[in-house]
Parts: C-alpha cells; sequence; structure tokens
C-alpha cells in the first residue's frame, strides 16, 4: 500500500468518530442508549462481514481465536458501546468527550506490559502533552481559567457526574478491546473478526432495551421514535462512524505499533472541531488552536519516540 493512501486510512477513524458522537447525542431523546448502542453495531457487523466477503476474506474463525473473539465482543462491542451511549445522554460534549480520548494512555501501558512496547520518556511526553491537548479543546477557557486556580470545586460539583464515570469506563473498556483485537486475529482475518465482535456485541444490547421497555413501559420505548433526518444519522454512526471506522482501526490495531497508532485517537477532537469550522461556520478561540497543535505535536512525537529517544548512540527499537 501507498504511503500516503495508508496514512489517509489510518486518520479516517479518527475523522469519522470526531462527528459520529456529535450525531448520536442528539438520538437519545427518541431511543434509550441500549438500543442506540445496537443499532451502530448489528448493521455494522453485517456490512463488515459483506465487505469482507467482497474482498475476498474469509469469514471462518480459528478455534483458537474463539474466546478472545468472545471477549472482544462483550468488552469493545456490548461494554464500550453500552457505557458510551449512556455516558452521552448524562455528560456534556466537552468532558466527556476528553474522558474518551484519553485511552492512548492506558492503551500505552497495556501495550507494554503485554506486547513490550518501547514508549521512552519522549513516548510519555507525547502522551500527556496529548492529554493536554483534547483537555483545551474539550473543555470551555472558563472552566480550565478556574481549575487551575480552585481545583475541581471550580466545576461546582459536576466534574464527575454519572455521566463522566460512564465515559470513563467507556474508555477503559475500548482500551483492553484495543489490546483483545490482537489476541481475536492471530489466526482469523481482521476484518471478519471485527465484524462479528460487533454482531455478538450488539445481541446482549438488545436484550437490555428489551428489558428496560418491559419493566419500564411508560417511559422507556423498545423501537425509537425517530424523524426521517435522524434515523440518517443514524445510519451515518453505523456505517461511517463504525463499520467504516472500526474495519480500519481494528485492521491497523491487529498489527504494527500499537502506542503509536493509538495516539492518533488525541485527533478526534481536532476533526471535531474543524467541521464546525468548515460546515458550521464556526469560528476557533486561541484555546483551541492551542489544542490542536498540542495534539498534532504529541502525535508526532509519539510515533517518531524511537528516532528521538536515543540510548548510547543507538536509536531505542520500536516495533514495526
Amino acid at each position: 500500500m501507498p504511503r500516503t493512501l495508508r496514512w489517509v486510512l489510518m486518520l479516517l477513524p479518527f475523522a469519522l468518530w470526531g462527528t459520529a458522537m456529535a450525531a448520536m447525542k442528539p438520538l437519545l431523546g427518541g431511543a434509550s442508549p441500549a438500543m442506540l448502542a445496537s443499532l451502530r453495531l448489528l448493521p455494522a457487523g453485517v456490512v463488515l462481514l459483506l465487505a469482507a466477503r467482497l474482498l475476498g476474506r474469509s469469514w471462518r474463525v480459528d478455534p483458537v481465536d474463539w474466546p478472545w473473539l468472545l471477549l472482544f465482543a462483550a468488552v469493545d462491542g456490548s461494554l464500550f458501546q453500552g457505557l458510551l451511549a449512556r455516558g452521552l445522554g448524562e455528560t456534556g460534549a466537552g468532558l466527556g468527550s476528553v474522558l474518551i480520548d484519553s485511552q492512548p494512555l492506558l492503551v500505552a501501558l497495556l501495550a507494554r506490559t503485554l506486547f513490550g512496547e518501547a514508549i521512552n520518556p519522549v513516548g510519555w511526553l507525547g502522551l500527556l502533552i496529548g492529554l493536554l491537548g483534547i483537555l483545551c479543546l474539550g473543555l470551555p477557557g472558563e472552566v480550565l481559567r478556574h481549575w487551575w486556580l480552585q481545583g475541581p470545586p471550580a466545576l461546582q460539583g459536576q466534574a464527575w457526574s454519572h455521566g463522566e464515570a460512564w465515559m470513563l469506563g467507556a474508555a477503559a473498556a475500548m482500551a483492553l478491546g484495543t489490546v483483545l483485537c490482537r489476541y481475536a486475529t492471530r489466526r482469523s482475518d481482521p476484518v471478519a473478526v471485527t465484524g462479528w465482535h460487533m454482531l455478538l456485541g450488539g445481541v446482549p444490547l438488545v436484550l437490555v432495551a428489551g428489558g428496560e421497555a418491559l419493566l419500564r413501559p411508560e417511559t422507556v420505548s423498545f423501537w425509537p421514535h425517530w424523524s426521517p433526518l435522524e434515523w440518517g444519522l443514524m445510519a451515518y454512526a453505523a456505517l461511517l462512524g463504525s463499520a467504516l471506522a472500526y474495519g480500519l482501526f481494528f485492521w491497523f490495531a491487529s498489527s504494527g505499533d500499537l502506542t503509536g497508532f493509538t495516539a492518533l485517537t488525541f485527533l478526534t477532537p481536532v476533526f471535531a472541531v474543524l467541521c464546525g469550522v468548515l460546515l458550521l461556520d464556526e469560528r476557533l478561540g486561541p484555546l483551541q488552536w492551542l489544542g490542536a497543535a498540542l495534539a498534532l505535536l504529541s502525535v508526532l512525537l509519539i510515533n517518531q519516540r524511537g528516532r528521538l529517544w536515543q540510548v548510547g548512540g543507538r536509536t531505542e527499537p520500536v516495533p514495526p
């Protein structure tokens, strides 16, 4: 694959995620979080399996990979998507997006422990700069200024509501799911495994949505009440924000430098902000420009950490 095309495809999932969350949030007014999450997973799983067949890839999952696939589906499918949808309904886009986009830190720790990936001080510096960048992009300037002076009380007790807890749990689930993907694709095709994990992960969410509708029929409806425009937003989140985005993400995550690749998650809020500038005629403030610059710098540092950090005159090896 040409290097330029490879980088475009590597960046595409994060660009799609930057807008998919914004598309999903208004849909929670007409559907339960579990139903929203299932409608994001199930159609995406079907599309990915059809795409795998059209590309000549095998649907077969090696028996050795099945236990890992089931765990992958439970953690990254059911748990991550369920927590994400639940968190979207109970948190603002700012702090919630900061928490969900902080998962490269968790992935780096897991990749270091399980796969022995070299991080070194330059890599850790890049991870911290990336976290600072998404803070600048996701939180209003007033909140950051008051927090710097007063600490968490400046957020008036709203910093760790249930919504933020759901989003932090979602970030942890996605980080663990990213690592599990490697175990689930040792002998099976990563595109097919991603499709199966979406289908298997979506089934428990449908059952949860059905149980909620039976227990609380006066407040919870099983089938969404959406307008045609809202169904269009759901289709975007499922087909582009899930099928295409997750298919590419786990394809790249199944091999290569896991820490460097997942560091591109720091660019997700950058794409979201740029989308607002291009489509909604929004303007970036100095703090947002700083956040975008820090996010780009962090990605550069993390992906070039092996070249920038030398030990004894020799470049520290980074997995290819």
